[in-house]
C-alpha cells in the first residue's frame, strides 16, 4: 500500500518537489531554480505563471528520473510563497503576468471606507490603517489600471489556487493559504461576510474567487492533463496544505503556543500556533496555522535576512572567493566572521527596518546603525545585522507575550540562517531560551508533508503526526554571561532607538 508523500514547494526563487516517508525522513528532493520576478518599471515585480507551472512539472519529472516510484504515493499536497496573485479566464489560463509579493505599486487617492464602518474607523484611530491595506491591494490597482483585465477575469487567484487549479482542474483553495490583500476574514477562517468592510475597500464579486477547504482536506484528484505534465499517478489525492511560512511553523513542530518558530528568510518572522483569534497588533490578524481553527501569531522583519544578502553582496567578496577556492561553502568563513567578535559587537547596534511593516514599528520606521567607533569593522557590522533581527524578533516574541498570556519557552529555527551555527548562538543567548534546528533543513515541505499525512489517513491527527515525523535537530543553549550583556543592550540601546529615533524618520519622511 502506498504511504509515501511528495510535497511541492514553490518558495520565491526555486520550486522544490520532495518525498517523505510517514517517520518524516526526505527520501528524494528535485529543486528547480527559477527567476524571482521580472521589473518593466521601478517598483514592480511581475513574472509569467507559466514560469511556475513548468517547475512543478520539471521538479516532478526529476524525481523520476532519480528513480522514484510515483506509485509509492499516497497524496501529494503544496505549499507557496504568500501573496503572488493571478487574474485567470474560465479555463484557468492567466490573462496577465503574476504579481510578485515582493511588488511595490500602489493605488493611491481611493475612496475611503465610509458610512458606520468609516466612522468606527475613525474613532479607533484606525483610517490610516484601512487607506494604507486599499493602497497595496493588487486588485484595487488592477481595477483602477487595467479595468479590461479585471472584466475578463473568471477568478482572481493566489499562486496556490493557480498551481491548484492546474494539478486538479478545481477553482478551489485551501483556507491556510489565503494571505495577502483579499476580503478574507481571518477570524472566521472563510472569505467574509456580505456586510464587512472588506468588501468596501476591495469592491469585487465574490465570484471571482475559488471556494476554500480547511487544511488536511481532500482538494481535488491529479487530472489527467496533470499528470500527462508531471508524470503524477491519474487520480493521486491532492490535500490542502498551506502558505509557506505555516507549513514551516509545522514541519518545525511548533504546534503548542510554548514553541516559537523563528524564520531566518528573506522576511524573518516570530510565530506561535494558539487555537484563539488574537490580533498582537490591532487591525492585523493572526494568519491561519497549516492545522484547521489555529491561528498564527505572526510578527515579521521585512526583508529581514535580506540584509545578509546585501552585506555578502557589497562586503563579503573575499570570503566567496576564498571558499571557492577552498571548495567550502563561503557560510562557513562568514560564521567565522561572527565569531571574530564579542557579543555586543563592540557597542555597535541594529535596527533592521530597512523596509517598515505597516504598525510593527510604523510606517515611517527606518533602517539605523548606532555606536560606530575606529574599532570597528565589517566583521562587526556583520555580527550587528545578525543581532538586530534577533533583537526585533525578540520585542516581538514580547508583544506575542503580552497579548497572549502565554510565556515561550522553546525556539525552533529555520529558513537558510537557520544553518549558521553562529546565527543560532547568538539567537540562544539574546533570547536566553533553548534554541534548535528543525531535523530537516525543508521544514516547509515537511509541514506540507504533515498535512498530506493527515489528509491521507497515514496519521490519525496532527498531534501523532507531528510526534512521528518532526523532532528537533541541533540544539544551542544560552551562555548565561552572554545573555546578561544581551539584555543590557536589549533593554538600554535597542528598545530605546525606535522611540529616540521616531521624530527624526519622521522628518525624513516629509524631506521625502
Amino acid at each position: 500500500m502506498p504511504e509515501n508523500l511528495l510535497a511541492i514547494d514553490n518558495g520565491t526563487q526555486s520550486v522544490r518537489a520532495l518525498v517523505f516517508n510517514p517517520q518524516g525522513n526526505l527520501l528524494a528532493k528535485q529543486q528547480i531554480q527559477i527567476e524571482p520576478y521580472y521589473s518593466t518599471a521601478p517598483g514592480l515585480a511581475e513574472q509569467d505563471p507559466a514560469v511556475f507551472w513548468e517547475a512543478v512539472c520539471e521538479a516532478c519529472q526529476g524525481l523520476w528520473a532519480q528513480g522514484v516510484d510515483p506509485s509509492s504515493l499516497a497524496a501529494v499536497s503544496l505549499t507557496t510563497q504568500r501573496g503572488t496573485v493571478i487574474n485567470v479566464d474560465k479555463n484557468g489560463d492567466p490573462l496577465r503576468p503574476a504579481i510578485i509579493w515582493l511588488d511595490q505599486r500602489r493605488t493611491e487617492g481611493l475612496p475611503p471606507v465610509g458610512g458606520l464602518w468609516g466612522a468606527g474607523f475613525k474613532l479607533a484611530g484606525a483610517s490610516q490603517t484601512v487607506a494604507y491595506l486599499q493602497a497595496e491591494a493588487e486588485a484595487n490597482w488592477l481595477m483602477t489600471h487595467q479595468p479590461e483585465i479585471w472584466a475578463n477575469t473568471h477568478k482572481y487567484l493566489f499562486l496556490s489556487g493557480f498551481l491548484t487549479h492546474r494539478l486538479s482542474g478545481e477553482f478551489i483553495d485551501s483556507v491556510a493559504s489565503q494571505v495577502g490583500y483579499m476580503p478574507f476574514d481571518y477570524k472566521a477562517q472563510d472569505w467574509a461576510k456580505s456586510w464587512d468592510w472588506k468588501w468596501k475597500a476591495l469592491p469585487m464579486d465574490r465570484e471571482l474567487l475559488p471556494d476554500l477547504v480547511a487544511a488536511a482536506a481532500h482538494l481535488g484528484e491529479i487530472t489527467p492533463r496533470a499528470a500527462a505534465a508531471t508524470g503524477l499517478p491519474v487520480g493521486l489525492p491532492l490535500i490542502a496544505a498551506a502558505a509557506d511560512k505555516a507549513t514551516e511553523v509545522l514541519g518545525a513542530g511548533c504546534l503548542e503556543p510554548h514553541i516559537a518558530c523563528l524564520s531566518y528568510g528573506t522576511t524573518a518572522t516570530i510565530n506561535t500556533t494558539h487555537k484563539k483569534y488574537i490580533e498582537v497588533i490591532p487591525l492585523i490578524p493572526p494568519y491561519p496555522a497549516a492545522v484547521p481553527e489555529a491561528y498564527n501569531f505572526e510578527l515579521s522583519v521585512y526583508r529581514g535576512y535580506w540584509m545578509v544578502t546585501w552585506f555578502k553582496h557589497e562586503f563579503g567578496l573575499r570570503e566567496q572567493r576564498i571558499a571557492e577556492a577552498r571548495g567550502i561553502q563561503p557560510e562557513d568563513l562568514f560564521d567565522e566572521l561572527v565569531n571574530a567578535v564579542p557579543p555586543g559587537s563592540d557597542g555597535l547596534v541594529l535596527q533592521p527596518y530597512w523596509s517598515p511593516g505597516l504598525r510593527f514599528p510604523g510606517p515611517e520606521a527606518r533602517g539605523a546603525v548606532i555606536g560606530f567607533s575606529d574599532v570597528h569593522t565589517r566583521a562587526h557590522l556583520y555580527r550587528a545585522i545578525l543581532e538586530g533581527l534577533a533583537y526585533a524578533l525578540r520585542e516581538g516574541a514580547e508583544r506575542t507575550e503580552k497579548r497572549s498570556g502565554v510565556k515561550i519557552e522553546q525556539i525552533r529555527v529555520a529558513g537558510g540562517g537557520s544553518q549558521s551555527d553562529a546565527a543560532m548562538q547568538l539567537t540562544a543567548d539574546i533570547f536566553g531560551l533553548p534554541t534548535a534546528r528543525p531535523h530537516l533543513y525543508e521544514a516547509s515541505g515537511l509541514g506540507a508533508a504533515i498535512d498530506a499525512a493527515v489528509g491521507a489517513g497515514i496519521h490519525p491527527d496532527f498531534a501523532s503526526a507531528i510526534s512521528e515525523m518532526t523532532r528537533p535537530g541541533d540544539a544551542f543553549e544560552p551562555n548565561p554571561a552572554v545573555q546578561t550583556r544581551y539584555d543590557e543592550l536589549y533593554h538600554n540601546v535597542y528598545k530605546q532607538m525606535y522611540k529616540k529615533l521616531r521624530p527624526l524618520y519622521k522628518a525624513m519622511q516629509r524631506v521625502r
